[in-house]
């Protein structure tokens, strides 16, 4: 038995000794044992994870975004008061949107729809950042919804060139959307935030959002917040989540009123007389017409009748404005036609002697406006051809909407299409985009024009992009000549134009390909940006020239005056990594100083037989109320936002509601203007008087305060269909 035992032992213990090697062998450190471990870890970590670390993830992925946007705009102040709003209002927003997807209780559909927020919020903001760089303007989304369709259809090669040209800035950005990817597991673990915890994270996040609207209300910015919101302007006071979120409250609730009565200080528009003995040469010339430019408007009884606070204080507003007198100018062009050009990114800069004769004699053989602007309105095309054409600041509408769009459901009696009209022209206008773009096919027939673009009545030769201005003029010139050649029917006519839209490089645009050589052969050393740039302008030298050689040949150039200016600066020449257009006009400065919006306005007729100089400070908003007084057509000057050019009563160093003013966006930190006595540069805070000229010590709050106003009731004209409640029937 005992024998038995013993062998039984002896065969046992190889096999026991054989456990005990696999059981060391199995507590070997191994790669396989990492990764298990490792697994572990993960899972038990999804189960009971971190809860700070969980919490803040949403939050700081949203700040970073706010940061990183802010960053790369130019426009803004980084270390402002704003940046303090935008970590308050991210910190709040990251915290609802984590405990919003921290209460699902299916963890993988918490983190799917996660996953969806994180993604889709990268993806706007890369969109918004494109916008912004690109055209200037942060985009609501009203206005995406609007103009998204148009953008991809007629601009769809520009889009490829503008994100190509924006990846550091895209792949910075989806840094969260990476992080999130791979720990979303972590971030919402499985059994989530106790409910103490998720108690906790509430209070941080309403006291968080409570600071940032209080610091929001009560701040000197608290009207971006409020009565004078856009998302442009809210941005980089607030952040692009904030302005969405407002956006999206306003268009339940409305945008809060303006407050009128407190835009301007005691005494707000004094009248300003201009004494005739002061000017020995005005009492021996008894021609020139006396009187002011204003129509029988009886504002006081309007103000009088009415109980709307707003109507009533818009009625005495621009009851108490003084209206600009007329002058020596006044009928100067009666009876002539009228040609009006606004010049897709048009510059002084491309008017020279030898490559644009045409240009170069309209700018320098009639009026000659040197001290002329025509500032970025942060609306792009739409919002420079608005301000040509109406005379009226353009504003946006419930934070998102243009108000030139608005205004195609408004009477709009001011603008020269309706004035020319009702004396008997044939008013005509033409655009050689999609006669849809920017919904002019509703707003310019609404502004007394006879319309036509491509699809609607133009047809050009060829089919590139950009149009050719040239070809717009072979297809339309020659109808309202030979009607008025033949039946002796006037003509006001009116022309949007495209050749000298972006991209500014030989690939992204046809007339720049077209006109390649010329340039390169006279700026052989230009960047090629330039240089695509002044080719594409050649296409606009053959249009206007193809344009005079036509009047002059049917013997009405002196019959005939043409006006043309800007629809804004060539901004696309500033986007990237390079500023090209300080190559172009050799002016150091940035989209911040009122410099680089110096334009021209040309305004010319055959019958001139000498140039008239003017250095009166002036803008776009002043055109049509100037050709109003130079055609002698019947209109009242203080329904505008502009002015008469050549208006003499008013005196440099003395505020009045009728004295030249320039105004200029306000792009994220405050208007700044121009007027007879100086600048204003709102990026830096100073003002610096025109030379032999002295104001006192309140002159600049109140300008201030007016283009406030002007902004105000520009926008109240358009909201409230002003014209229609005052314009005489």
């Amino acid at each position: 038995m005992e024998m038995a035992d013993s062998k039984r032992q002896a065969l046992q213990e190889p096999e026991m000794v054989s456990r005990r090697r696999e059981r060391r062998k199995g507590e070997r450190p191994s790669i396989l044992n990492f990764c298990s471990v490792a697994k572990l870890r993960r899972r038990r970590r999804r189960v009971s994870g971190s809860p700070l670390f969980s919490a803040a993830c949403f939050p700081l992925m949203l700040l970073y975004h706010e940061v990183l946007l802010r960053l790369f705009d130019g426009d803004s102040h980084f270390f402002a008061m704003g940046l303090i709003r935008i970590l308050l209002f991210s910190l709040a927003a990251g915290l609802a949107v984590f405990l919003l997807l921290d209460l699902i209780g299916n963890r993988k559909v918490a983190r799917i729809v996660g996953g969806v927020l994180v993604g889709g919020w990268t993806v706007f903001t890369c969109v918004e950042y494109c916008c912004k760089s690109f055209f200037k303007i942060y985009f609501g989304l009203g206005y995406m919804q609007g103009m998204a369709g148009q953008v991809v259809g007629d601009f769809s090669g520009t889009i490829v060139e503008v994100v190509l040209a924006r990846i550091p800035f895209i792949l910075l950005s989806l840094i969260p959307f990476v992080v999130y990817l791979r720990m979303c597991a972590v971030i919402l673990y499985d059994k989530g935030q106790r409910a103490p915890v998720r108690v906790m994270l509430a209070v941080l996040m309403v006291v968080l959002q409570l600071v940032g609207v209080l610091t929001a209300r009560l701040g000197a910015e608290k009207n971006y917040y409020t009565y004078d919101y856009s998302v442009n302007t809210a941005v980089p006071h607030f952040g692009l989540f904030t302005a969405l979120r407002l956006e999206l409250s306003y268009a339940i609730t409305g945008i809060p009123e303006t407050p009128l009565d407190a835009l301007l200080p005691d005494d707000p528009l004094p009248t300003v007389t201009v004494d005739p003995s002061a000017d020995p040469e005005a009492s021996d010339t008894p021609a020139i017409p006396t009187g002011d430019n204003v129509l029988d408007i009886d504002f006081q009884a309007l103000a009088d009748g009415t109980s709307d606070e707003t109507l009533k204080a818009m009625h005495q507003f621009f009851g108490t404005k003084s209206p600009t007198n007329k002058n020596e100018y006044t009928g100067y062009f009666k009876g002539k036609n009228l040609i009006l050009i606004t010049a897709e990114a048009f510059s002084p800069y491309v008017i020279d002697q030898e490559l644009t004769p045409t240009l170069y004699k309209l700018s320098h053989e009639g009026f000659v406006f040197e001290n002329y602007y025509q500032p970025d309105w942060t609306q792009s095309t739409t919002g420079g051809e608005f301000a040509v054409m109406t005379g009226l600041i353009p504003t946006w509408i419930g934070g998102s909407n243009l108000s030139f769009r608005v205004s195609a459901n408004d009477s709009m009696p001011i603008a020269l299409g309706w004035q020319f009209e009702k004396v008997g022209y044939h008013a005509l206008a033409y655009h050689n985009n999609t006669y849809t773009y920017y919904g002019r096919d509703k707003t310019h027939p609404n502004l007394g024009y006879e319309y036509h673009g491509i699809g609607n009545g133009l047809e050009l030769k060829s089919n590139l992009w950009p149009c050719s201005d040239l070809e717009m003029m072979e297809a339309t010139v020659d109808g309202y000549i030979q009607d008025y050649v033949k039946n002796g029917t006037p003509f006001h006519t009116y022309y949007m134009t495209v050749s000298g839209h972006c991209n500014y490089t030989w690939s992204g645009n046809a007339m720049s390909r077209k006109n390649q050589a010329v340039i390169q052969e006279k700026y052989p050393n230009a960047s090629e940006q330039v240089q695509a740039y002044l080719a594409c302008n050649l296409e606009l030298e053959y249009a206007m020239d193809y344009l005079v050689k036509a009047l002059e040949e049917a013997g009405i150039a002196d019959d005939t005056v043409i006006a043309l200016t800007a629809d804004h600066y060539p901004y696309a020449l500033a986007e990237g990594g390079t500023d090209y257009y300080k190559e172009l006009s050799g002016v150091d400065d940035t989209e911040r100083d009122t410099s680089r919006y110096r334009n021209t306005f040309i305004l010319w007729s055959g019958c001139m037989e000498e140039p008239v100089v003017v250095d009166t400070p002036c803008s776009a908003i002043d055109i049509v109320p100037t050709l109003s007084n130079l055609f002698g057509l019947e209109y009242d000057s203080r329904l505008y936002s502009g002015r008469d050019i050549f208006a003499t009563n008013y005196q440099a160093n003395q505020y009045s509601s009728n004295m030249p003013l320039v105004v200029f966006a306000n792009k994220g930190y405050g208007n700044s203007w121009i007027t007879a006595a100086g600048t204003y540069e709102a990026s830096t805070g100073t003002f610096t008087p025109r030379e032999g000229v002295t104001v006192d010590d309140k002159y600049v709050g109140r300008v201030k305060s007016l283009v406030g106003a002007k902004y105000a009731y520009a926008k109240l004209v358009i909201e409230r269909d002003y014209y229609s409640l005052v314009w005489p029937k």
